[in-house]
């Protein structure tokens, strides 16, 4: 099978940094599905993850590494022990990061965090959903316990960095369940795109936010979602949250952070990871392939949109070079997409 592996380097648009490969397809063991990638959106973690790799004239020996944990496709074989999903069946997922990633023509995939994809996307448009969905779900509904179902109907919700992926999909997610969503953008085209998302307002993360949450009517909100820079606005999260208010981040800390900021209103704060269920085989990772089964129908009930808005064919190293460097620049909105191989 085609793959294309990733080597380090200071930007994706360096010559090197990927490089097509032929791999024998790999078998699928007890409760894997083998997916044929018909598409996979490029994420930070996966210029991170590539950050941190050795560059191709120095690797050593070591194998070259399969990036990509976000993709859609359609099964080609199945282990003994599935029973879910079937040979044939279009499925989406964001995969277990200690595994070979999507950028490949097959990948392998445990079946409970996969689930099949909204009837009504185009695997492009299913592509930019599962890491971001996920990540956005665990992010509001568990790690800040807000109910999706409409009980926090009208309590209010910082997110700050609406436009990224991420907070595309959380600013969708929060407005179906009620909440009043205030998300953070800088530039035009980026707080138009919140808006178009269904904030109730956006706020410029440039400038301090306190006087302009203020001119909202929010001296404190009830929650934040941090999905930006976690050290930037470490202080200033702490001020904006109410007393045993709520608070979630998913962009690790650079420097120490002074918890007892939060002490005095007994706020809690929470780390999110959607990679822990996986990677940990966590006893409820099925959960994953259920939020999934979810998002799908919200997706074709016309009640969430896809978030793509950046579409290259097809996938191959040119294209992922272009995707890494545009992802490293810091101004993507929504998600950018790779489909089809040549």
């Amino acid at each position: 099978m085609k793959a294309i592996a990733a080597y380090g380097g200071p930007s994706g648009a360096e010559p090197g940094v990927f490089e097509l490969i032929e791999l024998p397809p790999p078998s699928p063991g007890p409760e894997d599905l083998l997916v044929r990638i018909e598409a996979v959106a490029v994420n930070p973690v996966d210029t991170k993850v590539r950050s941190g790799l050795p560059d191709r004239g120095n690797c050593g020996g070591i194998p070259p590494r399969l990036l990509g944990w976000d993709a859609a496709g359609v099964v080609e074989a199945v282990g003994p022990g599935v029973g879910r999903l079937a040979v044939g069946d279009r499925v989406w997922f964001a995969g277990d990061i200690s595994r070979p990633g999507c950028y490949a023509e097959q990948v392998l995939v445990e079946e409970a965090i996969c689930a099949p994809r909204p009837a009504n996307l185009s695997a492009a448009e299913a592509a930019a959903l599962p890491l971001t969905g996920l990540t956005a779900w665990e992010a509001l509904f568990e790690r800040l316990g807000l109910d999706p179902q409409g009980a926090d109907r009208d309590r209010t919700l910082l997110i700050l960095g609406g436009a990224g992926g991420v907070g595309s999909i959380a600013i969708q997610l929060a407005r179906r369940a009620g909440l009043r969503v205030i998300a953070s953008a800088s530039r035009p085209e980026s707080r138009a795109w919140c808006e178009a998302m269904g904030a109730s307002a956006v706020v410029d993360h440039r400038q301090p936010l306190p006087p302009q949450l203020a001119a909202l009517g929010c001296a404190t909100v009830d929650a934040i979602a941090n999905f930006s820079d976690t050290d930037a606005y470490w202080s200033v999260m702490a001020e904006l949250i109410r007393p045993q208010g709520s608070i979630v981040a998913i962009v690790g800390n650079r420097a120490p952070l002074d918890l007892n900021l939060l002490k005095a209103k007994s706020a809690s704060f929470h780390w999110e990871f959607m990679f822990t269920r996986p990677q940990c085989r966590t006893p409820d990772r099925g959960e994953q392939g259920e939020i999934l089964r979810r998002l799908a129908a919200a997706v074709e009930a016309g009640e969430l949109r896809t978030t793509l808005t950046t579409r290259l064919s097809p996938i191959n190293p040119a294209n992922l070079a272009l995707a890494h460097s545009r992802l490293e620049g810091g101004r993507c909105i929504g998600k950018i997409v790779l489909e089809g191989w040549p």
